[in-house]
């Protein structure tokens, strides 16, 4: 049996020190970022001329594109390397978002297929809601959305139309975590990535350029202060545009989601998924913060000025409190024979009694074959398989007693 490593604390949080390569790699990709250009109409042309496909769909406006682009252009924190890396992606997305129109449009069948009864998880980040998505995925009975399927749901029209051993998109997103493992060796041990890895469904939000994932790269107040006064329902009726293809091409029956997102946006989410039944994850909120804080402070680092990294932490201190307050408003919503509340200590204590009990009010069945499947992906992926980090608020300049 494999040791679990030692706890480790991240003691250049603030001030990073890279493996030995890697801080040449990113101070390269200043030049490269003088070069680009972020002007909408030139990211779309590129993502044409890398398809063929001229038609982006006119059921949502381009105003997120153009915002995105705007900060990327301006932002005074972002890195060069930040910056080329926001640029390519949002060329892939819009890539993805012509590929999902041409699926449409070539399947038109595809608008008639339920995403029915979605079990969803909506909880913070930091509430156990990564490993009660993957334990419930674990069930075959049920469809999931891995990590390399969300990052690009269409393949692309040449690769569908030769025979691979291994799904070309499975191959390009092991490789991209391969390099992220390597620039940030402690990740892992706060969010374990691997291609198969169950993701969050808001990821297919980001062809539409909206939802909330962009605001983790970004992290600015421009981005937020738009995404909160917009009603969110056109981008969820998107998404469950995208869960449609997703399962005409891959399958599957009920879906389990998950994101934090959901949260803020009971009303939008019900609207989607009028017959979804919700999950709501709980915990400490100072544990939330200080774990949630930490994570994405160490992860901006590859994008991410030094000297504004402590800004990364500070926003997300404040935006961790605001999205608690948005779930207190809109819990009220989620009707109760449709919802049950999970306690982060109690999943702890027996994550496969806590499954049974969702399971329950899902009305899914729970059968030995499901917690033998269950019971097989704990014991290929051990809580804690690649150490934890500690973490302290004061690493991030705030207090603990002040958030409390």
């Amino acid at each position: 049996m494999t040791e679990t490593p030692e706890p480790v604390r991240i003691d250049d949080l603030l001030d990073p020190v890279f493996p030995d390569g890697v801080g040449e790699v990113l101070e390269a990709m200043e030049a490269d970022a003088d070069d680009l250009d972020w002007r909408p109409d030139t990211i779309r042309r590129i993502a044409v001329e890398a398809t063929g496909l001229d038609d982006f769909g006119d059921d949502l406006p381009d105003a997120g594109l153009e915002l995105i682009a705007h900060i990327g252009e301006t932002s005074a924190s972002l890195r060069g390397s930040g910056r080329v890396s926001l640029h390519a992606s949002l060329v892939h997305n819009a890539t993805q978002r012509l590929l999902i129109v041409d699926h449409l449009r070539r399947h038109p069948e595809v608008g008639e297929i339920g995403i029915d009864r979605p079990i969803v998880i909506a909880g913070q980040a930091r509430t156990g809601t990564t490993h009660l998505h993957n334990l419930i995925a674990a069930d075959p009975a049920l469809r999931s959305l891995p990590y390399w399927e969300a990052c690009e749901p269409v393949p692309a029209l040449d690769e569908r139309r030769a025979t691979h051993d291994i799904d070309p998109r499975y191959r390009r997103t092991a490789d991209t975590l391969a390099g992220l493992n390597h620039v940030l060796p402690h990740f892992r041990r706060m969010h374990d990535m691997y291609p198969e890895h169950v993701h969050e469904e808001v990821e297919l939000m980001k062809p539409a350029f909206g939802g909330m994932l962009w605001e983790t790269t970004l992290c600015d107040s421009r981005y937020r202060d738009v995404y909160e006064a917009t009603d969110q329902t056109a981008m969820y009726e998107w998404l469950r545009t995208v869960l449609q293809v997703c399962t005409h091409l891959g399958g599957g029956d009920r879906w389990v989601l998950k994101s934090p997102q959901h949260v803020e946006q009971f009303g939008p989410l019900l609207s989607a998924f009028p017959d979804a039944v919700v999950v709501c994850t709980h915990r400490d909120p100072v544990a939330v913060t200080r774990s949630f804080a930490t994570m994405v402070t160490y992860a901006a680092r590859t994008s991410t000025r030094p000297e504004h990294l402590v800004d990364v932490a500070h926003y997300w201190v404040d935006r961790i409190e605001r999205m608690f307050r948005g779930y207190v408003r809109g819990r009220d919503l989620v009707p109760d024979d449709r919802s049950i509340d999970v306690h982060f200590d109690d999943f702890m204590a027996d994550d496969v009694a806590m499954v049974e009990r969702i399971y329950e009010v899902a009305d899914q069945p729970f059968t030995p074959a499901v917690r033998a499947a269950m019971d097989a992906f704990m014991a290929d992926h051990p809580r804690g398989k690649h150490g934890v980090v500690r973490t302290d608020l004061a690493d991030l300049g705030h207090d603990t007693d002040e958030r409390r």
